[in-house]
């Protein structure tokens, strides 16, 4: 029925108005078309902009450090450079935006530069080291000899690294097998439970963060060796290794099981399980890929160790598969031991090394990362 029609004939039969016939009649002003925001970094006045800045920084660099001030040095061109830089965007920003889109713009450049910053340095790292033991690498002979039958002068197609990287897997197996169940248990017991022991477990595991690596070996060179009389061997390093690994994987798992939905641990309890099913059966695989995160934290921590191995486990070059029984060297000590050397071969042989035991914590990193990660469907 028609609006004007109905408002008629309520007046010529007498019958009032109501309200909501009233509300509806009222005209309702239209707002404006607001403008769409373009959310998006990547517009192209944007790089305009910011070839712009790099242009202009670069040459206003290159001019003082030439002709103005006596500056010299690769680290100072590319400080002064970046704060030329980030000046000179945000006044080409500031030429067409307000303040808050100014602001956003110098924080994203900030923030991507510091990631491009970080990337080239790994980068940088990995085709370095890669590059410096490609003589190494290429022979066969470096992946299934150890060093006991060559000496520094001999040719790079004699001797490898076998005896390390059998000591780094033996090593680190043991390290994990004791800071595994250990770890994760204090990590539910610190998510799981308040009190003061609570507080004061947390406190200790925090101050072993920042526990020196000398000084863990240390502490197992004088309790194990010295006190229990347990012979210089692998074992004694993984001891020392479990130490380094312990306080990371505590930290990162307690974290973890924290953001856990405490509403899924309320569920679980109320339908009659007990708290120990809930950790075992709801609250762990729950949080299953981000506990192999931790681990996989701890790990690399352990595989980078050299001194508590130099300390526990003693330099050979014999290849040592027994962990119980003798000095056992692992990569980092021996890519240590190897680029102390003034000999070249042996320095390619301590970057090759270093190659394969990055090799070993990317493998270990995506093993970690495919038992960690969530089941389809769960």
């Amino acid at each position: 029925m028609d609006l004007d029609f109905d408002r008629d004939t309520m007046a010529e039969t007498g019958a009032p108005l109501r309200a909501a016939d009233v509300r509806r009649d009222a005209a309702v002003p239209e707002r404006p078309a607001e403008p769409r925001r373009d959310t998006g970094g990547g517009r192209g006045h944007d790089r305009l902009r910011a070839v712009g800045a790099g242009a202009g920084a670069l040459s206003l660099t290159w001019l003082v450090f030439g002709w103005i001030a006596p500056f010299d040095g690769l680290i100072g061109f590319v400080t002064v450079a970046y704060v030329l830089f980030l000046a000179l965007y945000a006044v080409l920003v500031a030429l067409d935006e307000d303040g808050p889109a100014v602001r956003d713009r110098i924080a994203a450049a900030a923030v991507h530069s510091i990631a491009f910053l970080l990337l080239s340095t790994l980068a940088f790292i990995v085709l370095f080291t890669m590059w410096s033991g490609r003589e190494a690498l290429s022979h066969l002979n470096f992946y299934v000899e150890d060093m006991a039958e060559a000496g520094p002068l001999d040719p790079l197609t004699k001797g490898g690294i076998v005896h390390a990287v059998v000591g780094t897997l033996v090593q680190i197996t043991l390290a994990l097998s004791v800071t595994l169940p250990l770890g994760l248990a204090t990590a539910v017991f610190l998510a799981e439970t308040r009190g003061a022991f609570t507080r004061f477990v947390r406190t200790v595991v925090e101050a072993m963060t920042a526990l020196p690596s000398i000084v863990a070996g240390l502490f197992v060179y004088a309790a194990l060796i010295l006190g229990l009389g347990v012979p210089t061997s692998g074992f004694a390093a993984s001891m020392a290794i479990s130490v380094m690994m312990l306080p990371i994987v505590i930290r990162a798992s307690d974290v973890v099981l924290r953001v856990v939905p405490g509403s899924l641990r309320e569920a679980s309890l109320a339908l009659g399980a007990s708290t120990w099913r809930t950790v075992w059966h709801v609250v762990l695989p729950t949080a299953r890929s981000g506990l192999a995160t931790a681990l996989i934290l701890g790990s690399a921590r352990g595989l980078g160790e050299t001194s508590p191995v130099l300390i526990t486990a003693g330099a050979t070059t014999h290849l040592n598969a027994d962990p119980f029984s003798g000095p056992q060297v692992s990569l980092p000590l021996a890519t240590f031991n190897l680029i102390r050397s003034p000999q070249l071969t042996m320095v390619a042989r301590g970057f090759g090394a270093a190659a394969v035991l990055m090799v070993v914590v990317l493998v270990l990193f995506a093993f970690g990362r495919y038992l960690g990660r969530a089941r389809k469907g769960r």
